[in-house]
């Protein structure tokens, strides 16, 4: 490998950001990631790190160096992309997959209101999603939980409604409840048998979330936040999750794998959080297709028209098409997309 080159982008209504990194071989071969920030301190330590090396060293680069996580995710992404192509597989061959023919989908939904969020159902729902992320209503009473316990109904009983029979959702709170109010969210909604309850209070104090669990037969789910690996690791043993959700921008196709052999055992699925661009995506679904534990998929809803051009000119449409509830497997080799370098000037991030 002999050059590393990074694309900020900005989607132009939803202002979601990611960089695009673009790793090129001594032969002309070309390899695409994605990460969200990256520093110019994280991306001159990236191209000291590759200079000579093969795409297949990812491990022996990792080591030692003072670059983030998430700038370590995409240039992981990257590396692996390149063996795809080299290989002429698709990642998921290279890592011994695939466990599956297509990825379940789940939307993450957006919005401050009910009205705002039942409409992004609605939009969700007509491009053929079937489970979807819903955030808590916002609360501004903390331990008040009569209160909030009702707003939260009747968002999900709106939300129910809209997305119609055979509809799955996750109750997103985002770390942001106190224990207490968490434990009575869980308690409260047993009977709608959410797929999980994400992110129910902070990880400051595992003993929470412990208690989450146990209290209640709604599952929950960790670990979108987690920077370090061994925290899964405390979770698992304590008993304290059911759903694993590693961020594939922090910790990239390799460490969720990871992640995920460590949960194996304790039989907890694995759902990664993905919030980035479509060639996060194209990423996700190959980590997907190598999970023999994978559960669902998270994808970004781009509701605005603008935004869903965006990520289809950066990769193309297909990788991102839900149908019936399910994403298809990239089929080409490395990650499966081809992306469209014209798109990374397009959209551009500016400087304010």
């Amino acid at each position: 490998m002999v050059a590393l080159d990074a694309f900020p982008v900005r989607e132009p209504v939803s202002r979601r950001a990611y960089t695009c990194l673009r790793l090129r071989t001594r032969s002309g071969a070309v390899g695409y990631g994605e990460c969200s920030r990256l520093s110019p301190a994280d991306l001159g330590v990236l191209r000291g790190a590759i200079q000579g090396k093969e795409a297949s060293s990812f491990e022996s680069i990792r080591r030692g160096l003072t670059a983030s996580s998430a700038a370590l995710a995409g240039l992981d992404m990257a590396m692996l992309d390149l063996v795809g192509k080299f290989t002429n597989a698709p990642v998921y061959q290279v890592l011994g997959g695939p466990t599956r023919n297509q990825a379940r989908a789940l939307a993450r939904i957006e919005g401050d209101t009910d009205d705002a969020v039942v409409a992004a159902i609605l939009l969700a729902r007509a491009a053929g999603h079937k489970a979807f992320l819903i955030p808590v209503p916002a609360t501004h009473s903390p331990n008040h939980s009569a209160t909030l316990l009702n707003a939260t109904r009747q968002r999900l009983d709106r939300v129910r409604s809209a997305a119609g029979e055979g509809s799955d959702f996750v109750l997103d709170a985002a770390g942001k409840l106190t224990p207490g109010d968490a434990s009575s969210l869980a308690a409260a909604f047993e009977r709608l048998h959410l797929l999980w309850f994400d992110e129910p209070c902070p990880l400051s104090n595992l003993s929470a979330a412990y208690r989450i669990a146990s209290e209640s037969v709604t599952p929950v789910g960790f670990g979108r936040f987690a920077a370090e690996a061994g925290i899964f690791q405390n979770l698992l043993r304590s008993d304290a999750i059911d759903v694993v959700r590693p961020d594939l921008a922090l910790h990239g196709i390799t460490q969720s794998r990871r992640i995920a052999a460590v949960a194996e055992p304790y039989y907890v699925a694995v759902a990664p959080f993905h919030d980035g661009g479509p060639i996060a995506t194209a990423a996700a679904l190959n980590l997907a297709a190598s999970l023999p534990n994978f559960f669902i998929q998270q994808v970004p809803f781009a509701a605005d028209e603008q935004d869903r051009l965006m990520r289809a000119r950066l990769a193309g449409d297909a990788t991102e098409t839900v149908k019936d509830g399910f994403l298809q497997l990239p089929r080409g080799p490395g990650l499966g997309i081809r992306v469209n370098e014209a798109a990374f000037t397009e959209y551009r991030e500016r400087e304010p």
